[in-house]
């Protein structure tokens, strides 16, 4: 469960003060799918950031699988990262010394869930079985950003926050991701999606658009959720 109150994110650029969010209040609950959609600039990233303890409001709370994490030690928000947050980034954040099998070891052992899942199934799921040896300069982009996709998907973490995750991808292997996606949904993580590609966000169950740093609209899609099979981009 995520719950956001009153969350301001302000940067000071030379004399200019810059509001990336301004008073969101924001809930996700487990088994949740929540997609959120803006431009460039308006606070999707650094939202992310904050509900993942990678960042720091300026003031508000935020309470992510039940821990205050704006009051939380070094060592609290460290056994957040690890226990209860798993993170899709956007720029892959795979290391070049360890091959797409050993990337994803690292996240489940970071975890303390080894032995509990095998890494190699979870390649397999995003479509790497293949390519289990390979280091990330020997893969495509589009093979980093699922590499990327395995390892959080492999930690079990209650709470799964994905930036842009399909951004690399083609239609049918996004497509396949997304469906991977809304499955960790049906056990109750709480899935929160940031992208800028309006057809994802027909598939989920609550869209929240944000404009300037502001949610402007949060509730589900227009017309509807639809199934997977009919999304195209």
């Amino acid at each position: 469960m995520i719950d956001l109150v009153g969350i301001s994110k302000y940067y000071q650029v030379g004399p200019v003060e810059v509001r990336a969010l301004d008073d969101v209040d924001l809930h996700v609950a487990d088994g949740e799918f929540v997609v959120v959609l803006g431009p460039s600039g308006s606070g999707k990233t650094t939202l992310l950031n904050i509900i993942g303890a990678l960042d720091t409001p300026t003031s508000g709370s935020v309470s992510v699988g039940g821990r205050d994490i704006t009051t939380a030690s070094r060592s609290e928000l460290f056994a957040l990262r690890r226990e209860t947050v798993s993170f899709i980034f956007q720029s892959f954040n795979l290391f070049p010394g360890l091959t797409a099998l050993e990337n994803v070891e690292f996240g489940i052992d970071v975890a303390g869930k080894r032995g509990r899942v095998s890494p190699e199934s979870v390649l397999e799921s995003v479509g790497l079985g293949h390519r289990t040896d390979h280091f990330p300069h020997e893969l495509s982009g589009g093979e980093q950003q699922r590499v990327a996709i395995a390892r959080a998907l492999a930690t079990g973490n209650p709470v799964l926050l994905a930036d842009e995750p399909t951004g690399e991808l083609d239609f049918k292997t996004g497509a396949q991701i997304l469906e991977l996606l809304i499955a960790q949904a049906s056990t109750d993580r709480a899935v929160l999606v940031v992208t800028h590609n309006r057809e994802i966000s027909r598939i989920a169950d609550r869209v929240v658009e944000m404009s300037s740093g502001h949610i402007i609209s949060d509730g589900p899609p227009k017309g509807g959720k639809t199934p997977l099979s009919e999304l195209r981009w």
